[in-house]
C-alpha cells in the first residue's frame, strides 16, 4: 500500500521563509499533518480488525455446528 510521505520539517521551514513565525508555522504543519494522517489506519489497527474477525468466524462456526447438531437430534427423534 503506498503511503503519502509528508515532512514536516521542510514544511514548517517553508512556511518560515514564506513570512510565518514559529508558532504558527508548526500550528499549520501540525493541522495538515493531522489532516493526510487522521483517517489512516495503523498496523495496530488492523491487527485489532484481524483479531476481532477471527472471533466472528469462531463463534459463526460453533454456532453452526451447534445449529447442525440440534438439526440433526431432532431429525433422529422425528423420524425414529
Amino acid at each position: 500500500m503506498a503511503v503519502a510521505a509528508f515532512d514536516t520539517y521542510a514544511a514548517a521551514k517553508t512556511l518560515r521563509e514564506a513570512g510565518f513565525d514559529d508558532r504558527q508555522a508548526e500550528a499549520a504543519v501540525a493541522v495538515v499533518h493531522d489532516a493526510i494522517t487522521g483517517g489512516v489506519a495503523t498496523k495496530a489497527d488492523l491487527a485489532e480488525l484481524k483479531a476481532d474477525m477471527l472471533k466472528v468466524a469462531v463463534g459463526l462456526v460453533i454456532a453452526n455446528v451447534a445449529f447442525t447438531a440440534t438439526l440433526t437430534v431432532a431429525l433422529i427423534k422425528l423420524l425414529a
